[in-house]
């Protein structure tokens, strides 16, 4: 698995400043404690013998004046935002050649809507490198809710470089261009993790380098081994998808015969980035599939809509309704088909990556009393509760969602007035129980409202969020033209937030069928 983490060079005045501000605001914290020092060394002055009334009429004023400008500092610190800064426990200006740093009460749980900056200043002309050895932090793309950023200013440019980091296994080695680097770690008021633990040295300018495990271009960028060949380049120089004609597998493509075995690209290694593979197994009539995952770990997330694993019953996975989908941790269940062909699907975005799976299949006779009660009852056996009503059809007869519930009126008020006024709940695609839930989802986007592109990103995630309720009582995806419309009009207002889009478009349908998908 690797980190998430977006890479970002802007000039806005803005971000400038706001740098500078973090960096006026840590100076200030240690300025803070001053008066209220040389308080105490004069209280021990005035209880020394020999101190005269002058002394003392002296040493009065003075500590008034003191007390003065401590409360004054308390004014202005609470005037700039920075009081918050000062005593928030963590961050702070690193200037030893080599440190540590980590985020509030690592390894343990960090505190909801923390903000720790650090400034790690090097003497020029050496340069910082920053090694995250450890990162569990709430994702995933773009990491818009808890996040690891690291900062630096190029030289003698006024173009600021940004790497943001959430996600659950550690990014690369960071090699920076600067001898002054900011790092920021920001949480919101939900999900916590156990936060990060990072160390910095100072390297000279032509001594970069990467873990031993990582791969080195661009003249000091570092990647993990599961973004090297993986059919996206991801360095200037492109040399992180040269010679790779022997790392490749193709993945995917027909599977025949009583039994067989599929498992993802480089599986039990990391599967590469941007992946679908797409198997269609076939046995011989008269014959069901039966399909058992021997491994399974894919990215972990709330919502299987990044990496997955989908089971259609059929020949064709599109397009025909899924038979089940499949993401994180969890094992599967053992599946069977209702007849003899079985389609599996899997895909991985450009984001993180794990180990991936690996299952095999077998051909089962249907003929005969003995295995059509069997049939029946492994199917029910491996049902678990929370699988009834959920939309999808767990079992070939389709009886475990017979009695789902119907249509419901949409209210959510960020999501009325859409060309649709019915939704449906559970929503399958993004695992959300009810509309609570996705009114407490929707939310976290409302830090977007004041973007000029909002109207077609609203239609965009309110149709992901609060799908549409098809005549049949299911739910239907917004159309792919409305995911790239939103994207088309967004995507460059967001990297000005240094978010990247945080949707696959292609895994929506591609049609404009109102009874394939929606148009909200």
């Amino acid at each position: 698995m690797t980190a998430e983490y977006t890479v970002l060079i802007t000039e806005e005045i803005l971000l400038s400043n706001r740098q500078h501000m973090y960096y006026v605001c840590m100076h200030a914290c240690a300025l803070l404690g001053l008066p209220w020092g040389l308080f105490g060394v004069y209280v021990m002055r005035l209880r020394s013998p020999g101190c005269g009334w002058g002394v003392v009429l002296v040493s009065a004023a003075v500590l008034l004046l003191l007390a003065a400008l401590g409360l004054a500092l308390v004014l202005i610190l609470t005037h700039t935002g920075c009081l918050s800064l000062c005593l928030s426990g963590c961050g702070g200006v690193l200037t030893d050649s080599e440190g540590s740093f980590s985020s509030p009460n690592h390894p343990g749980s960090y505190p909801s809507n923390s903000l720790c900056v650090w400034v790690i200043q090097v003497p020029p002309p050496y340069l910082v490198q920053i090694h995250v050895s450890s990162l569990t932090v709430e994702g995933p793309s773009p990491c818009l809710f808890d996040w690891v950023e690291v900062r630096e200013q190029i030289e003698q440019s006024s173009k600021l470089l940004f790497y943001r980091f959430c996600g659950n296994v550690a990014p690369p080695t960071v090699n920076t261009n600067s001898s002054t680097v900011w790092v920021t770690f920001h949480s919101d008021g939900s999900i916590a993790g156990n936060g990060f633990t990072a160390q910095y040295r100072a390297i000279r300018p032509g001594h970069k380098s990467c873990s031993r495990e990582e791969f080195m271009c661009d003249s000091g960028r570092c990647l993990l081994p599961v973004s090297v060949c993986d059919g996206h380049p991801n360095c200037h120089d492109q040399t992180d998808e040269a010679n790779c004609s022997h790392k490749r597998k193709e993945c995917g493509g027909q599977k025949i015969g009583p039994y067989g075995y599929l498992a993802s690209p480089n599986h039990p290694g990391p599967y590469p980035h941007q992946q679908l593979c797409i198997w269609y197994v076939s046995v011989e009539e008269g014959h069901v599939i039966t399909l058992s995952f021997r491994n399974f770990s894919l990215e972990t997330q709330d919502v299987c809509e990044f990496d997955y694993v989908e089971v259609h019953d059929s020949i064709t996975f599109f397009p025909s309704p899924p038979f089940a989908r499949f993401c994180g941790t969890t094992f599967p269940p053992d599946l069977t088909s209702s007849g003899p062909h079985m389609t599996v699907v899997f895909v991985a975005d450009e984001g993180l990556a794990d180990s991936g799976f690996n299952a095999t299949y077998q051909a089962v006779s249907v003929l005969g009393s003995e295995f059509s009660y069997s049939f029946k009852y492994l199917s029910w056996e491996c049902l678990q509760q929370q699988w009834l009503c959920d939309g999808w059809n767990d079992c070939p007869d389709g009886t475990d969602e017979q009695s789902s519930s119907p249509c419901e009126s949409i209210e959510v008020e960020m999501c009325q007035g859409l060309s649709y006024n019915f939704t449906s709940f559970p929503n399958i695609w993004l695992s959300i129980a009810d509309q609570r839930e996705a009114a407490t989802l929707l939310g976290q986007y409302r830090v977007l409202m004041e973007l000029a592109c909002f109207e077609p990103l609203q239609r965009l995630v309110c149709g992901m969020f609060l799908p549409q309720c098809s005549p049949q009582g299911g739910i239907l995806q917004p159309c792919r033209s409305v995911c790239s419309s939103a994207e088309q009009q967004c995507s460059q207002a967001l990297d000005l937030f240094s978010f990247s889009w945080p949707f696959n478009c292609h895994l929506l349908p591609d049609s404009q069928d109102p009874l394939e998908c929606s148009l909200p």
